[in-house]
């Protein structure tokens, strides 16, 4: 019934037939191509680190005053956040496809900037980085010591220096994750039993380093003003952060007063060992 309609009325069916080519060449020309359309939501990262917290610590002293700022942001469809042992923090703002990046970026910037106050001292020492992250991994690549010379610790440490920065720089690389070891750290043991002998506490030995573990201008000698005999002006170099396990081992932690007085040093109360800044 419905093709006699049009068969009976060729003209009509002519004319529909060439309006359907005309709208279909208008909108090829006007459609937008893309050799790769934004399929998938951009997401924005927010990462930071307090040390020696456990896990549920840093969900009630980093998580939620971050998410209580971060939550509602302008575009976003749902965030997720992980929150380790190690005392890492992770969240992850998924916004709605379409979304400018790097606008997004920036307004998560803007929130997290506001929960600052609220998080921990040693947080706000560390830093909350935000940056633009695809929930897609393009490539893996893995490092081995084919004869066991190097173990992992090393490995991590080769590939940020000598791998990372390189691969960073490809266009299209929008961030070069390490996972392995991780940093090397100086390693601070303490012995419970040494501590209490000595009338020590865990916060004494980190103000003790802490404070002699430092970069600091030294300044000159001979600057002005001066007098008209000083010729020279020297540039004083001092110790400034410590490298090596023996340096650490000769901090000074306290002094006993009274007969017998002694320096009570990092060796007399702790192990100190070069080794990766987390396990």
């Amino acid at each position: 019934m419905f093709s006699r309609f049009f068969i009976e009325r060729p003209i009509l069916a002519n004319v529909i037939a060439i309006l359907t080519i005309i709208l279909g060449v208008v909108a090829l020309l006007s459609l937008p191509v893309s050799q790769y359309p934004a399929i998938t939501p951009p997401t924005v990262q927010v990462t930071t680190r307090y040390p020696g917290a456990s896990a549920k610590t840093v969900a009630e002293t980093v998580a939620l005053p971050i998410e209580q700022q971060v939550n509602g942001v302008e575009g976003m469809l749902y965030m997720q956040s992980t929150c380790t042992n190690d005392g890492s923090y992770t969240l992850i703002i998924t916004f709605e496809v379409g979304t400018d990046l790097n606008f997004a970026q920036v307004l998560v910037q803007n929130r997290v900037a506001m929960a600052m106050p609220s998080l921990p001292s040693e947080v706000q020492v560390q830093g909350v980085i935000s940056k633009k992250v695809s929930t897609a991994t393009l490539l893996v690549i893995t490092l081995s010591s084919s004869d066991h010379r190097y173990d992992g610790l090393y490995l991590s440490n080769f590939a940020k220096i000598n791998i990372s920065d390189v691969l960073a720089r490809v266009p299209g690389v929008g961030e070069v994750k390490i996972v392995g070891a991780g940093d090397y750290s100086m390693r601070v043991w303490l012995n419970p039993q040494a501590l209490k002998t000595h009338n020590l506490t865990t916060t004494e030995v980190i103000g003790a380093i802490q404070q002699q573990n430092i970069q600091v201008p030294a300044g000159a000698v001979g600057m002005s003003p001066t007098p008209t005999t000083q010729d020279f002006q020297y540039t004083v170099n001092v110790l400034g952060r410590l490298t090596e396990e023996a340096e650490f081992e000769d901090i000074v932690v306290k002094t006993e007063s009274g007969p017998g007085a002694r320096l009570i040093r990092i060796k007399d109360i702790a192990r100190v060992e070069m080794g990766a800044m987390t396990y």
